[in-house]
């Protein structure tokens, strides 16, 4: 089964400093159908504007995972952590038994990003912030693996406290990538750029694809594309 969410179709919120598509229900968007799939939570596709951001705010227990896609994000946390995550690189927070964060957009145009939030395996972990650069160029006609709490992933993928795995991909135009897929387990991707197909079913850019039943997917770029997927344990 593969279904398409389409870009249009997701919820929506405009409040002037950010401009936001959710995958799932978030905030001040519902909808009954679309509440997570599996352990993933939230997908939500943002744009924020320059000098603007997210105040100091608190989460626990969730991973979460920021696709930096344009721009950069500035991050803070009470633990002393700093840095900042520019496009290309991708970061891990583990909210674990409680963090406190801000995120600022301090460069001179806007930032847009990927923010997938999944359930970890356990609560009340330590909290912990990391990040780690992923050259497109070293993800071309091939799926890196990102972040994973898998038990084969590579040592320079980002560790989440899940046994999900979040991979990247750049395609040209024509080439196509396969993935296998674990008996049970779901998946869910988003084209970034461009267009795909999934096993023959068309998954235009920023829309959604919602994965289950399918022991082996063959991602084909129409166009030249960048894929990011996350590969996730099955439903209980």
């Amino acid at each position: 089964m593969i279904d398409i969410r389409t870009f249009e179709s997701l919820g929506y919120a405009d409040h002037g400093w950010l401009e936001a598509k959710h995958h799932f229900s978030f905030a001040g968007y519902h909808d009954d159908a679309r509440m997570g799939w599996g352990k993933l939570r939230v997908w939500n596709d943002d744009r924020i504007r320059p000098g603007t951001g997210f105040p100091q705010h608190g989460h626990r227990d969730m991973e979460i995972i920021t696709y930096i896609r344009d721009g950069a994000i500035t991050h803070r946390d009470h633990l002393n952590n700093e840095g900042r995550t520019k496009a290309g690189d991708v970061q891990v927070m583990s909210a674990g038994k409680g963090i406190l964060h801000e995120e600022w957009n301090l460069e001179a145009g806007d930032t847009q990003l990927f923010q997938i939030w999944i359930e970890p395996a356990q609560r009340g972990l330590r909290p912990r912030w990391e990040m780690a650069s992923f050259p497109k160029q070293d993800r071309k006609g091939k799926l890196v693996p990102l972040a994973s709490g898998r038990a084969n992933a590579p040592a320079e993928a980002l560790w989440i406290a899940q046994d999900a795995e979040i991979l990247g991909a750049t395609l040209d135009a024509g080439t196509e990538v396969t993935h296998v897929v674990e008996s049970g387990r779901l998946v869910y991707l988003v084209p970034a750029k461009g267009s795909v197909t999934i096993n023959g079913t068309l998954v235009p850019e920023r829309a959604g694809a919602a994965i289950r039943d399918e022991d082996r997917i063959v991602i084909r770029a129409g166009e030249d594309a960048e894929i990011l997927m996350v590969d996730l344990p099955p439903e209980h």
